[in-house]
């Protein structure tokens, strides 16, 4: 695995919100040996449009995605939701155009969301950060639901000697943000976000962990309104990196 090619895919929100989680990311693939490889033209996976009805803005995202992402052996983004999209919606948006189509359906078998690639294709032994206290995970929608991400990132957590894990009530549960369900739908948002707050405090942990950024800014900006100051809210690559 030493000698494979790996294309990191940012997503917007790490790139313009939470820098650090990429780095995090590409530090963690490096420790396992991988070369990795930052296309400098990559922008959004095309998701928010495809969301929000925008299907040609939608095609044309994908195919400057897949341009940019087809020639390494593997592609790998720190969010469960763009990995989804990649991974299933690319297919179905190129359906109509068979070259294309092909294209996607191969760059599709190659892209992996950050945990599922280091406990399932990696299968690394052992992770670097340090992390030191409770946390309490946050599964999202679409990494759960459609790509199986539970066990992965759990099992990399427990790789950790500091960290104990403590399972909040409706962990599987929508933290309310759902892309721009959360600007069409605000009030609707912001009393599951609320839920999903309630059960973060009532678990006791020091930290919530998740493994896409849309989610942790929607419960730690709710967090912040309920009047909670000091409960972490940390993407899993920036607990498994640890200092970048």
């Amino acid at each position: 695995m030493a000698n494979k090619r790996v294309g990191l895919f940012v997503t917007c929100l790490v790139d313009l919100m939470r820098p650090r989680i990429g780095f995090a990311t590409l530090k963690l693939l490096e420790t396992a040996g991988c070369e990795v490889i930052v296309p400098d033209t990559q922008t959004c996976c095309g998701q928010p449009a495809w969301n929000s009805g925008d299907a040609p803005g939608a095609v044309a995202l994908a195919k400057k995605t897949i341009a940019e992402f087809e020639g390494f052996d593997y592609v790998v983004t720190p969010s469960g939701s763009c990995g989804d999209h990649i991974r299933t919606e690319y297919p179905t948006l190129l359906a109509e155009e068979p070259d294309w189509c092909g294209r996607a359906m191969a760059l599709a078998s190659r892209t992996y969301e950050l945990t599922d690639f280091l406990a399932t294709v990696l299968k690394v032994d052992s992770v670097p950060g340090d992390h030191d206290g409770t946390i309490t995970y946050h599964d999202s929608c679409s990494g759960l639901r459609s790509l199986g991400i539970k066990q992965q990132p759990r099992a990399l957590l427990a790789m950790m000697k500091g960290v104990t894990l403590k399972e909040m009530n409706g962990c599987e549960e929508c933290c309310g943000f759902g892309g721009t369900f959360s600007v069409k739908f605000g009030e609707v948002s912001a009393a599951i976000a609320e839920r999903k707050c309630d059960n973060v405090l009532a678990s006791g942990a020091q930290a919530v962990v998740g493994g896409d950024l849309g989610c942790l800014l929607n419960i730690e900006g709710k967090l912040r309104r309920m009047g909670d100051e000091t409960t972490q809210v940390l993407h899993v690559a920036e607990v498994l990196a640890g200092r970048v």
